[in-house]
């Protein structure tokens, strides 16, 4: 049971941030647009080779 005195701080400390993460990355935009990633990838004018 003594255990449980470090786990429980420690999974609340993890979590919070999680959240902090999240919150960061909304705050930057960082899901503004998924379906044009998503689509991105599949068009041809995508070049992954950089001209040398």
């Amino acid at each position: 049971m003594q255990i449980l005195a470090v786990l429980i701080p420690v999974s609340l400390f993890l979590g919070f941030i999680g959240l902090v993460a999240f919150v960061w990355a909304l705050r930057t935009h960082q899901f503004d647009d998924p379906k044009g990633d998503a689509n991105r990838i599949l068009t041809k004018d995508y070049d992954d080779r950089p001209a040398p």
